[in-house]
């Protein structure tokens, strides 16, 4: 008899304790807003920015309302304009070239390497074309980052960090997040800490930073922020910084705050899951796994492979079998997107540049949820489920 995986591929963890106790704490106070507070009293969600500044190295730290919302008012932040271009991944997910189109400005896709990361010489060769890059480290995979912030300074790119895939993750010693002029975090429910929706903005540019707080809408209670810029930069662009409201809440901070303590514990259970995925399928025949260099310190919550030399229709029996079996799989190579794989072509509020080798690489890509309900033997049947389809088509 076949054996079959019975687990949930979107069930995460519950929130701890210590998260409920406290989010408890503030719907009984019912100051849920994160500029409600009383004489004295500190909000969780200004503690929550300090306390993630300081765990990436950040000198200021803005909490809002999701990922994507962080990512807008980054570009907004840093001066892109209506009509402005921006260099971004062809491979990421859906809210990256929305961010860029919702301020108004034209995305330039660049390629992906079979390693997942951002092709760099095609970068390099479109960085003439553009002033910023929204660099969006998709599903956990960083490119060499020295040479990455070498190629942008020279050519005077302004670098945006997505990282909502890479919350403590680092490139040589260096947080995720910390080599761009602003960096965004995502804190939805699928990433590495979990408040349903939100996201945190982080950067070392007192500019950068006071126009993000103007824009999240703080009116004029900046003041009430710890992880800030002085009132002296405030004072300069009060006047002339729009209110674009999307902060967090006192809630969603609550929830959030142990979570990140925690993470650390939480990136190595990851990572075990990861080493079991990686170690079963990297000798399996026509299957690529992406290679992780030494210096990437990444946190595997999910994983990839790829299926260069299979046909369309050989994959989607691989798919559907494993899906029969309990192995919920994500193909890139699908013609219509499915949930969230969608490709840079399924944008066409803008115009593309078909891109023939990440063309060839999206078409064989299979991904996959690793949540922390997972134990290490549920990986292990998961791949012994994945490596039994692959060798029966």
């Amino acid at each position: 008899m076949e054996k079959r995986f019975n687990g949930n591929f979107t069930q995460q963890e519950p929130i701890p304790e210590e998260g409920i106790d406290a989010a408890l704490a503030v719907l009984r106070s019912g100051r849920l807003h994160r500029y409600n507070t009383v004489d004295g009293e500190v909000g969780e969600t200004a503690l929550l920015e300090q306390e993630f500044a300081e765990m990436v190295g950040a000198k200021y730290c803005l909490a809002v309302a999701s990922g994507g919302y962080a990512i807008a008012t980054a570009l907004r932040a840093v001066g892109v304009l209506s009509g402005d271009t921006v260099l971004s991944n062809a491979f990421t997910l859906a809210p990256v070239p929305g961010a860029i189109f919702s301020v108004g400005a034209v995305p330039i896709y660049v390629g992906v390497t079979q390693d997942l990361t951002i092709d760099l010489d095609d970068l390099k060769s479109k960085l003439p074309q553009a002033r910023f890059l929204l660099l969006s480290h998709m599903r956990g995979h960083i490119c060499d980052m020295d040479r990455l912030m070498d190629m942008c300074r020279e050519a005077s790119v302004t670098v945006i960090e997505d990282c909502a895939h890479t919350m403590g993750a680092s490139f040589r010693g260096v947080p995720s997040g910390r080599h761009g002029a602003v960096a965004c975090y995502s804190t939805q429910t699928y990433k590495h800490a979990n408040s349903g929706e939100g996201g945190l903005l982080v950067s070392d540019d007192p500019e950068i930073a006071a126009r993000a707080i103007l824009m999240s809408g703080s009116y004029m209670m900046h003041g009430r922020h710890i992880a800030a810029p002085p009132p002296e930069v405030f004072e300069r662009l009060k006047y002339v910084t729009p209110n674009i409201s999307g902060r967090m809440d006192n809630l969603r901070a609550a929830i959030l705050r142990p979570q990140l303590r925690d993470l650390p514990e939480r990136v190595e259970r990851w990572n075990v899951l990861y080493h079991v995925m990686e170690h079963a399928l990297a000798n399996a025949p026509q299957v690529v796994v992406p290679k992780r260099p030494q210096d990437e310190a990444y946190v595997g919550s999910s994983f990839q492979f790829l299926l260069p030399d299979f046909p369309s229709d050989t994959i989607t029996g691989f798919i559907k079998r494993c899906e029969n079996r309990g192995v919920e799989l994500k193909w890139f190579g699908e013609p219509e997107p499915k949930g969230f794989t969608s490709r840079y072509d399924s944008w066409q509020f803008t115009s593309i540049e078909r891109m023939p080798e990440t063309d060839d690489v999206l078409r064989g890509l299979i991904d996959m949820r690793l949540p922390l309900t997972f134990s290490k033997r549920d990986c292990e049947l998961i791949a012994e489920i994945i490596c039994q389809e692959l060798n029966a088509g």
